[in-house]
């Protein structure tokens, strides 16, 4: 048997989703030394195969600043990443159902104002005008002209591979089983085959991220979700936004091809790495896709998918430094809201490292908040569809 591999660097992070690849890089184009450990491959769970929704739009007040930082990160991905990962401000498009619906747009877009979004309100008849492929249940909704979407298939490695690129050790496969911390290093280890020391701890491990930030005594009711995606067969292209509903439902975008990805709803855990889409929840999805979008009657749905993600029950990020451990610093908990702003989190979070505060104001992410008692749901990029979930989810424990 081989010797284990022992490095030290500056700065180790466990998850190489889209919140510690981005780290990593950011890092990296600071000279900050970087090894980056991924119990999977680097983009394949939640920031893989989540809706694809790169919105600011309905976002809570407090997290706009970073959701605005986001924005002009996605402007440049090209030039940062070497792809542009399929993203198209294409707007979204949030439907209203009933006339509270637009009340609440109208609240929304007023208390926004400050983040100059752009968010422009549309009638019905202008609606029936602008969207005849629309079902009558939609009644108005407002648009952010400049929001959009994305691939995350494409989105999510490519962040990773930026950052191997600029010089980041990127440890794909390796899961994390022992951390400790000896009051000036922390030590990871990932079975027989690597040790990692350093003086910084990125926790970006996603809805694996619990027992190690519990470890250091900051125990979090972070809880796992499984969505609901669909893929229908191509389709003649009628709809350029990435759509929403107000107050929770399904959300859908039709991609260059003419597929429409559609998500909402709960899937179920098959087990700490797998989950899969319910059968009901599907059936509750195409019913109200076809309500709203009326082209779906006779559509096909060529693919079903499910994942699993890290939901707060406030549905605010965890992120920060720790409030008992100098050195460790969290990046989790998006509460399938994160690939928007998971790439602004990871420049906060190398800030954090490097100057000890960051630009963009996140004390509304501290670990140690108050958090409600009732755990909120929360589905990738919009709320989820009301449908029982077949098994009850929990935090997957570290392999």
């Amino acid at each position: 048997m081989s010797a284990i591999r022992t490095l030290r660097t500056d700065v180790a992070i466990v998850g190489g989703g889209i919140v510690g690849s981005s780290a990593a890089l950011a890092l990296r184009q600071m000279g900050i030394g970087v090894a980056l450990l991924e119990r999977d491959l680097c983009g394949s769970r939640s920031s893989g195969v989540n809706f694809g929704g790169v919105r600011r739009q309905g976002r809570p007040m407090s997290q706009l600043p970073l959701a605005q930082r986001a924005h002009q990160i996605w402007g440049r991905l090209p030039s940062l990443i070497g792809t542009d990962g399929e993203y198209l401000r294409s707007g979204h498009f949030k439907i209203a159902r009933s006339e509270s619906d637009m009340a609440s747009l109208e609240r929304y877009r007023a208390q926004s104002l400050d983040f100059d979004l752009g968010l422009e309100l549309i009638s019905a008849a202008r609606l029936r005008e602008r969207c005849p492929w629309l079902g009558p249940r939609a009644v108005g909704g407002s648009l952010c002209v400049e929001d959009g979407q994305a691939n995350p298939r494409l989105v999510s490695p490519a962040f990773a591979l930026a950052a191997q690129r600029a010089g980041a050790q990127i440890f794909e496969r390796h899961a994390v089983d022992e951390v400790a911390h000896d009051g000036a290093m922390f030590m990871l280890r990932s079975g027989n085959a690597l040790e990692v020391h350093a003086p910084v701890l990125l926790n970006c491990a996603g809805a694996w991220a619990a027992p190690f930030a519990a470890q250091f005594g900051e125990a979090v009711p972070l809880r796992a979700s499984h969505p609901v995606m669909v893929v229908t067969e191509p389709l003649p292209h009628f709809m350029d936004w990435s759509l929403g509903v107000e107050g929770g439902g399904i959300y859908g975008r039709q991609v260059a091809r003419g597929n429409l990805v559609l998500g909402g709803g709960r899937g179920y855990a098959l087990d700490a790495d797998r989950a899969r889409v319910d059968r009901d929840a599907i059936a509750t999805l195409a019913v109200q896709a076809i309500e709203l979008l009326p082209a779906l009657r006779h559509a096909h749905f060529i693919r079903t998918w499910s994942g699993t993600e890290g939901n707060m029950p406030d549905r605010q990020p965890v992120l920060g430094p720790s409030r008992t451990t100098p050195g460790l610093f969290h990046g989790f908990g998006f509460s399938g809201a994160g690939f928007q702003i998971g790439p602004a989190a990871g420049e906060v979070l190398a800030e954090l490292v490097r100057d000890g505060h960051s630009s963009t104001p996140i004390d509304a992410f501290a670990v140690d908040r108050s958090f409600p008692e009732e755990e909120g749901e929360a589905a990738d990029e919009e709320q989820a569809l009301s449908t029982p979930t077949p098994t009850p989810a929990s935090v997957p424990t570290l392999p």
